[in-house]
């Protein structure tokens, strides 16, 4: 039993590794290509030395803080999606689920609608707000609830929240053209044009929440047999949960402020990582974050020389991609099996 335990824990190890050196590959991709192409010899000195260089001013200003961003929220959605399919059991969950997508894109339409604010630090901190309120106001009124009836108020509470936030948003949208403006741009989910400078404020939120994400990911494994088993091996379930949904917020929440929704990331990254980590959620949660790391930043590279000298956002490459990937899950009948 020892080496067989042990055994696996070198696979599932060198796996995060494998995934990890992927992740740099495709930031080093990042770097290279975009509306012209760049060695990568020249991209390595570029980072490594003083190089005095038009092509070294595009790298270290430009294509370096948008690689940073998408390593930053791409992490984020996927250890998110992870606690989120986790928690409620539910292979289709995502973050959107707990209203964060919802919640920051009425928080932004307000802003604009009511006060006519449209700086991008300004929306980037009513996105933030708003997705924090969302999930508080979840956590309340979904944790009332006790034993297994508690997961389905959480995605019932979810699900009408969202819907209700949503149609407020589009009414906002039609009412005034500026908060049209303003939702165009925000909605989208890319990582170009984005607040770097406000991206370094709300990277401790992240932080934190990869740390509680990983704290939390060893109380899943006993969730995830119901909670009264995992209460009688001794996890507290209602903290677990209240941990899981902070922790959910403080990923996805500064995510999608900064970047706008980027959908499916959350999706698909768990379920990719599911298939080196199986149900082992110590190790799933942070596989799929660098999946989701790994997904973004080739999503967001593929749309740049896609269409040249333009470019797709990330968020609509990540739509193209993940709408497969959802139609296929909807169609297993292993798709309970969480």
């Amino acid at each position: 039993m020892h080496v067989k335990l042990s055994s696996r824990a070198v696979r599932l190890s060198a796996a995060t590794g494998l995934l990890a050196i992927g992740t740099g590959l495709a930031a080093l991709l990042s770097l290279s290509f975009g509306s012209n192409s760049i060695p990568f010899g020249e991209v390595l000195s570029a980072l490594t030395t003083h190089v005095d260089s038009d092509q070294a001013t595009v790298i270290t200003s430009q294509r370096l803080p948008r690689t940073l961003l998408g390593l930053m929220v791409g992490l984020a959605l996927g250890m998110a999606g992870a606690l989120m399919q986790g928690h409620t059991r539910n292979p289709l969950a995502d973050p959107g689920l707990f209203g964060v997508n919802a919640g920051a894109a009425f928080a932004v339409a307000a802003l604009s609608y009511g006060f006519g604010v449209t700086s991008s630090a300004a929306t980037v901190l009513a996105a933030l707000l708003g997705a924090g309120a969302t999930s508080l106001a979840i956590l309340v009124v979904g944790l009332r609830s006790r034993g297994s009836g508690a997961l389905v108020m959480l995605a019932i509470t979810g699900a009408t929240l969202s819907a209700l936030l949503t149609a407020l948003t589009t009414a906002l949208i039609l009412l005034d053209q500026r908060t049209l403006d303003v939702m165009r741009f925000w909605q989208v989910g890319a990582l170009s044009d984005r607040d770097y400078q406000m991206a370094l404020h709300v990277t401790p939120l992240i932080a934190l929440g990869c740390v509680l994400a990983l704290f939390n990911a060893s109380s899943l494994n006993s969730l995830g047999l119901g909670d009264e088993v995992a209460q009688s091996l001794g996890t507290r379930v209602r903290s677990s949960r209240i941990v899981g949904i902070t922790a959910i917020t403080l990923l996805a929440g500064p995510a999608t402020a900064l970047c706008g929704p980027i959908t499916f990331l959350g999706l698909v990254a768990p379920h990719t990582a599911r298939a080196l980590a199986r149900h082992d959620q110590r190790w799933l949660v942070p596989m799929s974050g660098l999946v989701g790391a790994l997904v973004l930043l080739l999503a967001d590279t593929l749309g740049r020389v896609s269409a040249r000298p333009g470019e797709l956002q990330a968020g609509i490459v990540m739509a193209a991609l993940g709408a497969p990937v959802l139609l296929a899950l909807t169609r297993r009948r292993r798709l309970v099996a969480l």
